[in-house]
């Protein structure tokens, strides 16, 4: 059977105060219930990929930079000058 993870509960200032470090870990698809006193208040968790928008990584092997990127276009020598 599956096991579902448990979302981990953060206190408000702990939240604020690592906001950078929860959201790395919301991109990589944990979620958090941030509570004031005890009580939850929001939830943080990876927002849905909308059609069309892939994850960082995910164009990886498949483009490659010519050897000549960096030359100069022949078109455009007299222009640069």
């Amino acid at each position: 059977m599956k096991q579902i993870p448990r979302v981990q509960e953060v206190g408000a200032y702990e939240a604020k105060t690592n906001l950078s470090r929860l959201l790395r870990q919301t991109r990589a698809g944990k979620s958090f219930i941030i509570t004031q006193r005890g009580k939850p208040v929001a939830e943080l968790k990876p927002a849905p990929v909308k059609r069309g928008q892939g994850h960082w990584g995910d164009m990886k092997g498949k483009i490659r930079v010519a050897d000549d990127f960096c030359e100069p276009i022949e078109d455009m020598k007299e222009y640069m000058e």
